[in-house]
């Protein structure tokens, strides 16, 4: 468990993607205003609102727990600067100061002893892990609704121009690099976990990912089309399917009641379009009811259209979308399949920790609770 000069460069460019996400985020709202799409342009808005707002008060309250577990009750700046909606620049701040220095400035040969350096290196990369957390929840709740109204929007106007492609890529690449993210920092983070090493694992899952997403999304997007009260409905269902998994599945991730309702809420809107583990567990038996369920929803949108095509959609324009929706979810599975068959790290078993006289076992960092992609 260190944080290495390589860990620091890939957090300084974190930063980066996050305020460009940021300019594409207002650009895309901006330009459906200006194009007249009102309704597009202010959901648009209210998912980029919502999203900051769950972000900002997870960070604040993981903030307010850590401050409190180091015996400091004054975090009112903190709260200040999550509403100015600063909570993530201040937590890439913290991450930038202390890793740099222990990166480049803190080597083995200090007369610290190796717990402390230990201890040292764990704090960086639970820092890291926060933030990977954060622009999870992020690119969730904001890139993947935002995804669906772009490619609605591009396939109903039909139009020529570089523009919309541009954002559906940057959209596409903001959600695949958040997620691999996410799991490299969680899986690093926890002891009990082998790290994902090598690009065969990291490229498997990151196309396992985005594969299966993408062929949801465009299935989503032919809904749309045929019908938008059933598209919403369906959402909606999926949606409260996931929030009662998670309250079946009892998450203890969040210290107060209200944080973990609101866990549980994003735990529901994530599953609306990707599997992941929840509580850490065995999820074969899950993974394959949920995938099983994904392709008979897609063959009954597909069925669907192509019965009932709308005037409004060109034939052509289903044909391609058909073959990409089947090509890709079969890609998916494919990459899902090798990744957990070949490349997967499972649980380290020299580092799982005991259960001693029946107590449960003791973990100080808070990814433990937290799911698994």
């Amino acid at each position: 468990m260190r944080y290495t000069k390589w860990n620091f460069i890939m957090s300084v460019l974190g930063i980066f993607i996050y305020i460009f996400d940021l300019i594409v985020d207002t650009w895309v709202s901006v330009k459906f205003f200006h194009e007249g799409q009102y309704v597009f342009g202010v959901l648009t808005v209210t998912f980029i609102v919502f999203g900051t707002f769950v972000v900002q008060c997870f960070s604040y309250s993981w903030f307010k727990a850590d401050l409190k577990k180091a015996g400091q009750e004054d975090h009112r700046c903190f709260l200040l600067l999550h509403c100015l909606q600063g909570g993530v620049f201040t937590r890439y701040w913290f991450v930038l100061k202390k890793g740099h220095h222990v990166a480049f400035k803190y080597s083995t040969k200090t007369n610290n002893s190796m717990e402390e350096q230990i201890d040292l290196h764990k704090e960086v990369i639970d820092r890291v892990t926060d933030l990977s957390m954060l622009r999870l929840f992020e690119t969730y709740l904001e890139g993947c609704p935002q995804l669906v109204l772009q490619l609605y929007s591009l396939l109903e106007q039909g139009q020529g121009n570089f523009s919309p492609y541009a954002a559906i890529m940057v959209t596409c690449c903001g959600i695949s690099w958040s997620t691999v993210d996410y799991q490299i920092a969680l899986r690093k983070s926890l002891p009990d976990k082998n790290p994902l090493n090598g690009f065969s694992p990291k490229f498997m899952y990151l196309f396992y990912k985005l594969f299966t997403l993408l062929s949801w999304i465009l299935s989503v997007v032919l809904l749309l089309f045929l019908n938008v009260k059933i598209a919403l409905f369906l959402l909606l269902f999926l949606w409260l399917l996931g929030i009662m998994w998670a309250f079946k599945k009892q998450t203890q991730f969040c210290a107060s009641i209200g944080m973990e309702f609101l866990y549980r809420i994003v735990v529901g809107f994530i599953l609306v379009f990707t599997f992941f583990n929840v509580k850490g567990q065995n999820t074969k038996c899950p993974m394959s009811c949920y995938y099983i369920v994904k392709v008979l929803a897609t063959l009954y949108i597909l069925i669907a259209f192509w019965v009932c095509l709308p005037s409004v959609f060109i034939s052509d324009y289903f044909i391609i979308i058909t073959v990409i929706i089947a090509f890709t979810f079969l890609l998916g599975i494919i990459f899902l399949t090798v990744y957990y068959g070949i490349f997967h790290p499972n649980r380290s078993e020299e580092k799982k920790p005991d259960e001693i006289d029946g107590k449960p076992v003791q973990r100080d960092c808070r990814m433990s609770y937290f799911l698994m992609l």
